[in-house]
């Protein structure tokens, strides 16, 4: 699969690695943008304020499937329901939230975990199996959280997730059915 991923921090280039290293085609952008047209999919990891901004500056994405792994640490532009519908908007093409409540500093370590964790995603359908496959070749197990209207709910989690953190600092989560 070939993978733009936009922004090159601790989630887009540490999810970029673990691609890499699972057989994709990945090319990450950094603040100056750059061309998507080759891309199946769009990653978007760039602080939550400047989507738009870090969008309009790459071309050839119009249509193509985007997943977004932002959080709204820097603000959010209201006007959307969530950040994930304000990547839908300028993308437009179908679209997901996932990787937002991992542990990037975390990514390193997933692979010696005795059970594969955990990643939340919400999903248009037509977005559902790139998402899946993406959260398996990252190390993941996917946990389907419902579509594209549950993006919102899945941004608000790290309200939940912080006092977590704070008495255990980062972790993994799983959930698995009996």
């Amino acid at each position: 699969m070939r993978i733009t991923v936009v922004g090159r921090g601790n989630v887009g280039g540490g999810l970029a690695k673990r691609w890499e290293a699972a057989g994709h085609e990945v090319k990450a952008l950094g603040r100056d943008g750059g061309d998507g047209s080759d891309a199946d999919v769009v990653v978007v990891s760039v602080p939550s304020g400047s989507i738009a901004e870090a969008l309009g500056k790459v071309t050839g994405i119009d249509g193509k499937t985007a997943i977004d792994t932002t959080n709204a640490y820097s603000g959010r532009d209201e006007q959307y329901e969530s950040l994930t519908h304000e990547v839908k908007a300028i993308v437009g093409g179908p679209a997901a939230k996932s990787f937002n409540i991992n542990f990037a500093r975390l990514y390193d370590e997933i692979d010696e975990q005795p059970e594969r964790p955990g990643n939340y995603y919400v999903a248009d359908d037509d977005a559902r199996e790139v998402t899946e496959q993406l959260i398996r070749d990252a190390g993941y197990d996917p946990i389907n959280v419902g579509g594209l209207e549950n993006a919102r709910m899945l941004e608000d989690q790290m309200q939940f997730i912080g006092p977590i953190m704070g008495g255990l600092g980062p972790f993994f989560y799983r959930y698995w059915s009996a």
